[in-house]
């Protein structure tokens, strides 16, 4: 479990990011995926990252230091966000630039609203990480907001639209930020990997 998170720096460019002398965890999603709320969930703190019922609150490569350990990075939402298209395009070049330079970066977890039927956008930018290359999982977000069925035939239909193109599916998670579903074997699964 986290016993301290605290925060690093945000900026946009990834050259300015913290020396890579530490594993680094990225967290990315649709715009009010809910993804600030997972963060502070992991990290047992309200208020660590910024949350908002506004999408595209995220702008910036947002860094926080894990017991000493490990980076947490919380990256822009990608997809709708309330702003002008010049901004969108910039965001998506800064997170494009930080995911396939940034050399510490041991894994990217994707968030995806389990409410919702498989969205092209998700699937899209899934499958760009898989032809990149670059380690992902996936976390079904908002799992307390409907049924345990309804979450578990939602999330089997994403995987299911993934294997048209996957030959193996990536580590998969469902978690709520409100009930802490999914807190142990997220936080688990990576110190799996920093001990590896």
């Amino acid at each position: 479990m986290i016993k301290e998170a605290s925060f690093v720096i945000s900026n946009s460019d990834y050259n300015k990011c913290p020396k890579p002398d530490k594993p680094e965890f990225a967290f990315i999603g649709r715009s009010n995926v809910g993804k600030s709320s997972l963060i502070n969930m992991l990290t047992g703190r309200k208020k660590l990252a910024k949350t908002s019922g506004r999408p595209g609150k995220t702008q910036l490569i947002n860094h926080f230091l894990i017991d000493e350990t490990w980076y947490l990075v919380d990256l822009p939402g990608y997809g709708y966000a309330k702003t002008s298209k010049k901004n969108r395009a910039e965001w998506g070049k800064m997170i494009e630039g930080y995911i396939i330079n940034r050399e510490n970066l041991q894994l990217v977890f994707v968030l995806i609203d389990s409410r919702l039927d498989p969205q092209g956008i998700d699937l899209e930018f899934v499958n760009w990480l898989g032809q990149q290359g670059i380690p992902l999982a996936l976390v079904f977000t908002k799992a307390d907001k409907q049924s345990v069925n309804k979450t578990q035939s939602s999330t089997a239909k994403f995987r299911k639209t993934l294997l048209r193109d996957w030959a193996e599916l990536p580590a998969w998670f469902i978690t709520s930020a409100t009930d802490g579903t999914g807190k142990e074997e997220l936080t688990a699964y990576i110190e799996d990997i920093t001990n590896k």
